[in-house]
């Protein structure tokens, strides 16, 4: 017991610290428990073979198939045409989008893909990005209870209710609690924000990503040609620029506009001649004939797939890679297959017919069969230090339940406050978890306090549903520091935060989800 306590309060002070890459503290956890003996070594390395971190990791391809294939692209260019909604109705906007996005594709995924749309969308406005940003993350982190895979924590907490004595929750039953704390989210911030949010410039704000409306706008200055967005880019081909290497065997070569590729037959769409011989001799090319040199600039279009082999040619240097331009392209290449598959998911999972994990794995490969992602893009899109982060994690929680240790401070606390309130019980784990949530992932904040619920509910004889449910709702609450989740890190430079700007808007979200843990959660799942 005393071993298990000593590497919590190791990897605790690791993450906190930040000293060592989160990866390198994580693995030190099951190093750590079979080094002291707490754990035999297929124990300690048990959660690299749990179906929890399979089922985690096939939901990162599903969320890569959804950003590939253009469909997050059209829900952020659906976004910023409401820029020109007042301030409330924006801000109610991007909160609604954001929390139902990450309960499809993860709060990170969700934040990530809507970033550099509502940087835009806020400055078209005449609103500052710090009074759009905060209230993102959080509608992310409260957009994650509205189903099963809205976050690793929802899986973990439902594995462990099934495994102690309860059931597995529905894939839809998170949204009984997650979806009144999305509306009160919104209405805390749309109410507050104004008077707690900073109303900060940033130092630099965020690129805004590979917009291809964007990028032919800056190459109409560079080129003499007639450049339509509808024309060059759609679901099956696009636009790249790419610069003449130097030492390129396209060297000396003549090309005009019209003329293809010597590989991959694309065509050439404009020309540029590069270098600084003088100023104001750097001028756009005619639209003739070029003799090429190192330093030229070409626009070639051609289908997508052809596109990306011809960006890896070492006679080109691609200016931007065209995968980054393929997403920003809305509805793309696939998106109906990866609508049917994403549909096809949710109802497996919805009904319970097939274990979780097969329906992940199932989902994953028919993406790949179905031509949406391929097999490198699926391994690229993993989140690996998120996937070993949880398997590395999950023996701990295994340990606090052997050695002890979580009934070890189950009968301290109800020794402490007495035995006969399973209110008082769920208050005190709701609080702890709270705090460590704020300074460590709430996936390593749950696996450390799940035994410990588990142990209360068993000591007091009632349910553990409400238990789970509650860690999950204090899980999601990580508002009151930048360092609690990825999306409240994610926004800090674009919103130009400091680290004492989020627990002034957090506090009072974070006491509505503990209040809403602690008091509402049991009335819709009793003791």
């Amino acid at each position: 017991m005393v071993a298990t306590f000593v590497v919590l309060a190791v990897a605790v002070a690791g993450f906190m610290i930040s000293r060592v890459p989160i990866i390198v503290v994580a693995l030190f956890v099951p190093v750590a428990l079979w080094a002291t003996g707490v754990l035999p070594l297929d124990e300690s390395l048990a959660g690299f073979s749990d179906p929890i971190v399979l089922f985690i990791a096939s939901l990162f391809v599903l969320s890569e198939a959804l950003d590939a294939t253009g469909i997050t692209a059209w829900i952020g260019q659906q976004l910023e045409r409401r820029s020109s909604l007042s301030r409330t109705g924006l801000l109610v906007t991007i909160m609604a989008v954001a929390a139902a996005l990450s309960a499809v594709i993860s709060i990170n995924g969700a934040v990530a893909a809507l970033l550099p749309v509502v940087v835009v969308a806020a400055a078209r406005a005449g609103v500052v990005p710090s009074h759009m940003l905060i209230p993102l993350a959080f509608a992310a982190s409260a957009g994650s209870l509205l189903t099963l895979t809205g976050t690793p924590v929802n899986i973990i907490v439902s594995e462990l209710a099934a495994s102690s004595g309860g059931r597995e929750f529905g894939y839809f039953e998170f949204a009984l609690v997650g979806l009144p704390l999305v509306v009160v989210t919104t209405l805390l911030v749309v109410v507050l924000g104004r008077r707690l949010l900073p109303g900060r410039a940033p130092e630099r704000l965020a690129e805004a990503g590979a917009d291809p409306r964007e990028r032919v706008r800056s190459w109409r200055e560079s080129y003499t040609a007639d450049l339509d967005t509808e024309r060059l880019f759609t679901g099956q081909v696009g636009v790249v620029e790419v610069l003449i290497a130097p030492r390129s065997t396209l060297i000396g070569r003549i090309v005009s506009p019209g003329m293809t590729t010597r590989d991959e037959e694309l065509v050439i769409v404009a020309l540029h001649r590069g270098g600084t011989t003088a100023p104001g001799r750097d001028a756009p090319a005619p639209p003739g004939a070029l003799t090429l040199r190192a330093g030229d600039s070409v626009l070639v279009q051609g289908p997508w797939d052809a596109l990306h082999r011809y960006a890896q040619s070492p006679d080109v240097i691609a200016v931007e890679p065209p995968h980054t331009l393929q997403r920003g392209v809305p509805l793309g290449r696939g998106w109906r297959r990866c609508l049917a598959v994403l549909a096809a998911t949710i109802v497996l999972l919805a009904t319970g017919l097939l274990p979780p994990v097969i329906v992940g794995l199932l989902a994953a490969v028919a993406l790949v069969v179905l031509g949406v992602v391929t097999v490198p893009q699926g391994f690229r899109a993993i989140s690996w230090n998120t996937v070993v982060l949880i398997a590395a994690l999950i023996p701990l929680s295994s340990a606090f339940v052997s050695s002890g240790a979580a009934d070890a401070i189950a009968a301290l606390v109800l020794d402490s406050t007495g035995s006969g309130s399973p209110h008082l019980a769920l208050l005190v784990i709701c609080v702890l978890a709270l705090v460590l949530g704020q300074f460590i992932s709430n996936v390593a904040t749950v696996l450390v306090m799940g035994p410990v619920a588990v142990t209360f509910a068993r000591t007091l004889e009632v349910s553990v549903q409400p238990f789970m449910m509650a860690l999950c709702v204090v899980g999601a609450a990580a508002f009151l520091t930048p360092i609690a989740t990825p999306a409240n890190l994610m926004v800090m430079q674009p919103g130009g935060y400091r680290f004492g700007d989020y627990w002034r808007l957090g506090l009072p979200v974070a006491v509505v989800f503990l209040a809403a843990a602690v008091l509402y959660v049991p009335l819709i799942w009793p003791f």
